[in-house]
This record gives C-alpha cells, structure tokens and sequence, in this order.
C-alpha cells in the first residue's frame, strides 16, 4: 500500500498498549478524584441503538488538562468494543510518542497542514463503525460557564464531508461538591444523524452544533450546582474523607456514639 493511502487511514491501534495505559488512567483518576459520574439524560444518549453500529464524533467543550482522560474512560466504560482516536496537538504527543499506538492522533495546530490532516482523520474515522473518534472541539482550554460556546470551524468541515454517521455534543466540567476531590461530572447531548442534513453547510453545521454543546453545558451546570450524586450515573468512583489524624478522630468520635463510621462528608451513596 502507497504513503499516500496510508495518509487517508486512522494510525495502527495496540489494544495491548491500550489496556495497560488504560488500567494506569482508572487508577489515577481514582487518585485525583472523587468520582466520575454522568447525568442521566431521558433518553440517555449514550444508549442510542445505532450508536452500537454506526460511525460516531463526540466533540466535547475543552475546559482541562484531564479531559483526555476523561473521554478514554468513558469510551471505555460504556463502548468496551470500540478504538478511541482523538486529535491532539502534535507537540503535546511529542513528549509521548507511545501515545500514537493508542489513538493520539498529532495535529500541527493552527496550520493548514494540521487542518488537513484532522480532516483526513476525521473522514477515516467516519468509514469505521468501531471507532469512536472524539473531539476536544473548542481548541484550547474554555472554562465551562463562558458564552456563547464557540467551536472551532474544523468540526462543520468535518462534518459536512461526511458521508453519514452520528455526531454527539458532550460536556464536562470539575467541580468541587462535598469531598476534599472534585468529581467528574460529564453529559451527553442530542444525537445529530449527519445524512438528516446533507444540504447543512460547514458554517451552519458549526453554529449548530455549538447551540447543541452549550444547551449541553447549560443542563450539566444545573445539575452540577445542585450537588445531587441521584441525578448522575456514577462509572467510577475515587477516594473519599481526608485521611490522616482528621479521619481517625471523627472516626473514634463514632465510635464512642455507636455510630457506623462514614468517611465521605456528603453521607453513603446508594447510586
């Protein structure tokens, strides 16, 4: 096969990289974090039937360092079958090189070149049905409460050129609740089947889907103030208390009122 079709394909994936990297990433994020939770949406996008069979994009808001991560988890956690590909800045992945046999996909960022080859990737990955390709779509770092949410005009292009599949808004944020970690907190949005517009230009196609991301973002925020774990479906759950000689006096203090001993601060969770 010629350099030049291999330029038209997604990068060699290695499940076994993937696995080991992947078990790294679950315990590190229990480390850093209290939990990982999804707002349970009605119907839950991330339960759509043809989601299991046909080609997806999830573009997300970008507001942290931990947001490749997150999205490999999650890829993991509810689409075990599937390859994660994603883009990355190209200088970023340098650092990292293994990164490349695990989805990493290396985007010279603010080049033509990098803007080609995203949507070269981006066309590859919209032929496969086992691929979910994932989009850090704002470009650089966004906190969450900013609007309007723009996206970067890369997203419309790629998905006016394809030839169908789904695309899917999702948001995240990292906010603190009642534990000394922060939880992940993440939502899905409606689910766009690309062929129900094949007349919707690359400009529109981005202004819809930016509405799309910052209703998503607006109904994560709701939720996320109201500190209920009973709104989210908890995927993985992190460390809890404070640990040292601040958990051990609360627990002698149960103790001694015959108390089952809790060592969260927002009370046992039954989700």
């Amino acid at each position: 096969m010629s350099d030049t079709a291999h330029e038209h394909e997604l990068p060699p994936f290695s499940r076994r990289l993937n696995a080991w990297f992947m078990f790294y990433v679950r315990w590190f994020l229990r480390r850093h974090f209290h939990a990982l939770r999804l707002l349970r949406a009605e119907p839950p996008a991330q339960d759509h039937p043809e989601i299991a069979r046909e080609p997806v994009i999830f573009y997300t808001n970008h507001p942290s360092w931990w947001d490749p991560l997150t999205l490999l988890s999650i890829g993991e956690l509810l689409y075990p079958d599937r390859l994660s590909y994603g883009p990355i800045d190209s200088r970023a992945l340098g650092k990292y090189k293994f990164m490349e046999r695990i989805g990493f996909i290396g985007i010279d960022m603010g080049t033509w070149k990098g803007a080609a080859r995203f949507l070269r990737m981006a066309r590859a990955a919209n032929k496969r049905s086992d691929v979910i390709f994932w989009i850090t779509s704002q470009g650089e770092f966004a906190d969450p409460r900013n609007r309007p949410v723009q996206i970067r005009p890369g997203v419309g292009h790629a998905v006016e050129s394809a030839a169908g599949g789904l695309i899917v808004p999702m948001a995240i944020e990292y906010p603190f609740w009642t534990e000394r970690l922060p939880e992940i907190l993440a939502a899905f949005g409606p689910t766009f089947r690309i062929a129900d517009a094949p007349h919707r230009t690359a400009a529109e196609w981005t202004a819809v889907l930016s509405e799309a991301l910052e209703a998503t973002q607006d109904r994560l925020a709701v939720a996320a103030q109201r500190r209920d774990p009973r709104a989210f479906r908890t995927l993985v759950r992190g460390r809890v208390g404070v640990g040292g000689v601040y958990d051990l006096v609360r627990r002698c203090g149960a103790w001694m009122r015959g108390e089952a001993f809790d060592v969260s601060h927002g009370g046992s969770e039954t989700v």
